[in-house]
């Protein structure tokens, strides 16, 4: 399970059905905008570990500028903790041959989307505001990274 984090003054995502029309389905700000991606090995501890990785991941400004805080430290100071999770199969796409690239490696909609769902209640129950896309939906995800401050973490 991959999940591709990014430090941001703001994210959201819309959804955008067949005739065109636009729906924000979810938006955070400030915070991290995690887009996660499932293999096909990848069960409900992976989904668990990289939630706690996510949780616990130091990337945030402390008061000195210096990038020392975590979402729970956030949170445990009374501050927001907001988490934008986005799922995304082309974190498993590969390029080795051609140029058109491969998503062997992705796990089907239905093995994957569960997993992606445990990772947001996974940030949720340790006291993140989560915030999520639509599976299996077009979304136009809009991300303004702080920083630039971009992680991939793989557990």
């Amino acid at each position: 399970m991959r999940g591709l984090v990014q430090r941001v003054e703001r994210a959201s995502v819309d959804v955008i059905d067949d005739v065109g029309d636009v729906e924000q389905v979810g938006a955070v700000g400030p915070g991290l905008c995690v887009l996660v991606g499932v293999t096909h090995d990848d069960t409900p501890d992976h989904a668990d570990r990289l939630a706690d990785k996510i949780w616990h991941l130091r990337i945030l400004d402390d008061d000195a500028g210096a990038m020392n805080r975590s979402l729970a430290r956030t949170a445990d100071g009374g501050g927001s903790a907001e988490v934008l999770v986005v799922s995304q199969f082309t974190l498993y796409g590969t390029t080795d041959k051609g140029r058109r690239p491969s998503w062997n490696d992705a796990a089907r909609p239905e093995r994957a989307e569960p997993l992606v769902d445990l990772v947001a209640a996974g940030l949720s129950e340790r006291g993140a505001t989560v915030a999520t896309g639509r599976f299996r939906a077009r979304m136009r995800v809009e991300i303004v990274n702080d920083g630039p401050v971009t992680l991939l973490l793989e557990v």
